[in-house]
């Protein structure tokens, strides 16, 4: 196939598909025997999607007159597809590391909550920030983000509380979507905390009739396109008639619902949202029998975060279970002030240790279900012909080091490329040869 095409990635030893058939996402079953090509390559073009995947002869003698702006040798190097973190909290000021002495010590999220810290104290610095410092600290955390082999994340505000503050968060979402490489899905989350000064009937009522009507004004008008809402339903924050308010609010305005549930007490939050049509639950270390038998039938998918389980010693979310029980299970790294974790590497490590997920489940979550989560499976998550060419690119025979190496994706990871063009090089590669 003549032309010029954008990269060639060449003589890979493992080249991790994950999904073959275009599957939306994967199953306990379908993980069992996720699709690996030995001795691989694949072709991106210059509109940055995937041309071809196949034997290594087999592409070099389908390309033998085209061009390539980049071409890298894989040689006893393993590709995978661009990780997807489906729950992050990104954009903020005010560092919270003296909260985590306080929880060392044993108090618990709501302690710290009620006690002024927690979200709040997070509201406050954030509030008073002016929009390019919080631009600044968010494109160093997507870049920290990328290094460690994320290319698409899903980015919430809910730091604000307030219409302005909530705004300036999106803006700041909605401004990297268009300066950054990485690939970002957009949450309001405006239901984050219950304000101060207010109850949490008003600040539903505050939502519903200002917040997401400007919204809507602004996608009308192409300022801005947010893709999620979200919803803390917990006790002491928002209940359940509160949420399904919001959350149908959100629904009629076009947004996908996706949102926090029974993370610290039962709350029926995932009946709640296998009734609405949820794309995505969050947390569910309290979800109840009935809802995970729920979320299974109405193909929504749960996305664990095995670093808020791990550092607020909560309770392990029942991933087997759920993947028994037919859910579509996905993983997010949750970073916030409160779990600062960047490393979706990481997060898949705690999923199979603490979790007692495979290493073939966790990477499934983190890269096929978690593109599912957030309404992207059909352009991202698997190495498939037709998807965005995200790939990342270890310096390892076996792409389970990538899980294995618990904290070492900084050597791991060789590249790291979104949409056919190298984002992240790591130093020890010297340059890449072209012709």
């Amino acid at each position: 196939m003549a032309g010029r095409h954008r990269l060639l990635l060449e003589n890979a030893q493992q080249l991790v598909l994950v999904c073959g058939r275009g599957e939306e996402y994967l199953l306990r079953e379908g993980c069992a025997s996720l699709a690996v090509l030995r001795g691989a390559s694949l072709v991106v073009g210059l509109d940055g999607r995937i041309k071809a995947v196949g034997q290594a002869d087999a592409i070099r003698s389908q390309f033998s007159g085209a061009t390539f702006e980049r071409v890298i040798d894989c040689s006893g190097k393993c590709v995978l597809p661009g990780l997807v973190d489906a729950h992050t909290h990104p954009v903020w000021a005010g560092d919270r590391v003296h909260e985590f002495a306080m929880k060392l010590a044993g108090a618990s999220y709501m302690e710290i909550h009620q006690a002024g810290g927690g979200i709040h104290f997070t509201v406050e610095h954030t509030q008073k920030a002016p929009e390019e410092e919080l631009f600044n600290t968010f494109q160093h955390r997507l870049e920290r983000m990328l290094r460690a082999g994320s290319t698409l994340v899903e980015c919430k505000s809910g730091y604000g509380l307030n219409l302005e503050t909530e705004l300036k968060m999106l803006r700041v979402i909605e401004r990297a979507k268009k300066s950054m490489d990485i690939g970002i899905s957009s949450t309001y989350c405006g239901a984050h905390a219950v304000p101060r000064g207010k109850t949490a009937a008003e600040a539903t009522d505050d939502i519903i009739n200002n917040h997401l009507p400007k919204l809507k004004e602004l996608k009308l008008s192409g300022e801005m396109h947010v893709n999620n809402i979200d919803v803390f339903c917990e006790k002491g924050v928002f209940d359940l008639v509160s949420t399904r308010r919001i959350l149908q609010a959100g629904k009629d305005i076009g947004l996908q619902i996706n949102f926090h549930g029974d993370e610290l007490h039962p709350m029926k939050s995932a009946e709640l949202g296998a009734e609405l049509g949820a794309r995505a639950i969050s947390h569910l270390e309290e979800v109840s029998d009935e809802g995970i038998t729920a979320m299974a039938r109405a193909k929504c998918a749960a996305v664990l975060l095995p670093t808020t389980a791990y550092m607020l010693r909560l309770k392990q979310p029942q991933a087997r279970k759920m993947l028994e029980e037919g859910v579509i299970v996905a993983l997010g790294s949750d970073f916030n002030p409160n779990a600062y974790c960047y490393s979706m590497p990481m997060v898949m490590h705690l999923a199979c240790v603490n979790m007692k997920m495979s290493m073939n489940e966790a990477l499934a979550a983190a890269t096929i279900n978690a593109a599912y989560a957030l309404g992207k499976s059909d352009t991202h998550g698997s190495i498939e012909a037709g998807k965005q060419g995200d790939l990342v690119i270890i310096n390892s025979s076996r792409w389970e080091h990538l899980i294995y190496q618990f904290g070492g994706h900084d050597a791991l990871i060789d590249y790291v490329i979104v949409k056919g063009k190298v984002i992240y090089q790591n130093e020890r590669c010297g340059t890449i040869s072209s012709y």
